[in-house]
């Protein structure tokens, strides 16, 4: 069985593992896993900001009632991903298409010889009774677009992924996947000095990057909030509460230090339905209490970091 909690190389190196199932959901009803309406199911941690892509573009493209979620308690331990009850966990859910205790389960009855990371998201295919895919930049270019003929009339053709901006979108999403979504776990789980310093510093010289286009863009790419935007903004938001302290990326905060991403994360999070994705109390106590290499008393910091609610800004046209 894979150490779930064993982060580091033994140079010291946080190394990401890369996704095993990489299959597609398509709009044809030939293909291996089409699209339908109750067929697939999202596992999910709140806590995750890979899964939370997930679960944004789930929301802004209509595919509640048409995809199915199950959340897991916020707790990461020796045995990976537990499911637990909204009695026991307020946000988590049991499994109910599996039955399933932990995420583990779902894997090991995909792919009984798996051995590597149990990971979240895991978009899962109820009638072949596998796993669809685990890559979350995937599995929202899925949910982009695989689903138009199925959810209601106003969400067809609304695009994260627009023909006329993939190319920019591929290359900003590039560095931004390296040195800041990635970049700021290769700093905090790094048990080296040398690794350390080698991740924190181009992480901070991203962001100063995407601090000057957010001085002259609305968002990453323009007027139009894109991919990018959605897969930075899950990074964002976690940024001040538990990357600043937790994993040592304190060259600045985003409340202090950056004024167009602290508007451009405002923005992002009062459009509608984002709120309702952002689980602060799982995602603060998953780090905190999760790590324990890096946080054995588990004690949880108070801040949620900068106040998004408020004041309130409207975008300049609809988005997307």
């Amino acid at each position: 069985m894979s150490n779930i909690t064993k982060w580091d190389s033994k140079d010291g190196e946080f190394r990401r593992q890369v996704s095993s199932f990489r299959s597609f959901v398509e709009a044809d009803p030939s293909a291996e896993f089409p699209a339908e309406a109750g067929r697939y199911h999202l596992y999910v941690s709140l806590a995750c900001p890979w899964a939370h892509r997930t679960l944004i573009v789930r929301k802004l493209k209509g595919l509640e009632g048409v995809i199915g979620v199950s959340v897991v308690h916020y707790l990461l331990g020796p045995n990976g991903w537990k499911f637990a009850s909204p009695e026991d966990v307020p946000g988590a859910t049991l499994d109910t298409v599996n039955g399933a205790e932990y995420i583990r389960d779902i894997y090991l009855k995909a792919e009984p010889e798996y051995s590597a990371r149990y990971t979240v998201p895991v978009l899962w295919d109820k009638k072949k009774n596998t796993i669809v895919s685990n890559e979350s930049s995937e599995i929202i270019r899925m949910f982009n677009t695989a689903f138009d003929g199925i959810v209601d009339p106003e969400y067809r053709g609304i695009t994260f992924y627009p023909e006329d901006l993939r190319k920019d979108i591929d290359e900003i999403n590039e560095w931004i996947y390296d040195t800041i979504n990635n970049g700021v776990y290769k700093t905090g789980f790094a048990t080296a000095q040398e690794a350390y310093e080698k991740h924190c510093v181009p992480l901070f010289e991203s962001l100063e990057r995407v601090e000057k286009i957010l001085s002259g863009n609305e968002f990453l790419l323009g007027s139009r909030m894109t991919e990018a935007d959605i897969r930075l903004f899950t990074t964002i938001v976690r940024f001040d509460p538990v990357y600043h302290g937790h994993f040592k990326c304190n060259l600045k905060q985003i409340a202090t230090g950056y004024p167009n991403i602290l508007r451009w994360t405002r923005e992002f999070y009062q459009l509608p339905g984002i709120k309702d994705t952002v689980n602060m109390e799982h995602i603060k106590k998953h780090y905190y209490m999760s790590h324990t290499q890096i946080n054995p008393t588990k004690v949880v910091p108070l801040s949620n970091g900068p106040d998004l609610e408020s004041p309130s800004i409207k975008p300049a046209s609809r988005p997307y």
